[in-house]
């Protein structure tokens, strides 16, 4: 069995437009994003291992934030996880899985989360 290192960032709230009703497609939407990425992982880390042997968590935040595209409209939230996931594998080729969580909070009634889980291998 292989070893790997797991790297979360979990509950962003982003503003992104998206959906598929004439009332959502013209104002941003909030979502809950979550990620989950696979690294491959070195054999040990030691206390001076330097952040290269790593990722910075920053980076997956970015995915999720910085690096959508303004102004786009994603008609479903699908295509924002595959977005996020396609971003977080361009930025480092040691991302062999990625997870995107994303909830929908504009439609939750109480309390509940809808939403939807998208999950790729770098194949």
């Amino acid at each position: 069995m292989d070893d790997r290192l797991t790297l979360e960032v979990h509950d962003l709230e982003v503003n992104v437009l998206t959906g598929i009703y004439s009332e959502e497609t013209h104002l941003p939407q909030p979502l809950r994003i979550s990620m989950t990425v696979d690294l491959e992982c070195r054999a040990h880390f030691a206390p001076e291992t330097p952040l290269s042997a790593s990722k910075n968590y920053l980076d997956l935040k970015h995915a999720a934030t910085t690096a959508l595209p303004e102004g786009q409209h994603f008609t479903l939230i699908e295509g924002v996880a595959d977005h996020i996931i396609e971003t977080l594998f361009l930025q480092d080729a040691r991302v062999s899985r990625a997870e995107v969580k994303i909830v929908k909070l504009a439609i939750a009634e109480a309390g509940e989360s809808i939403g939807i889980t998208l999950t790729r291998h770098r194949r």
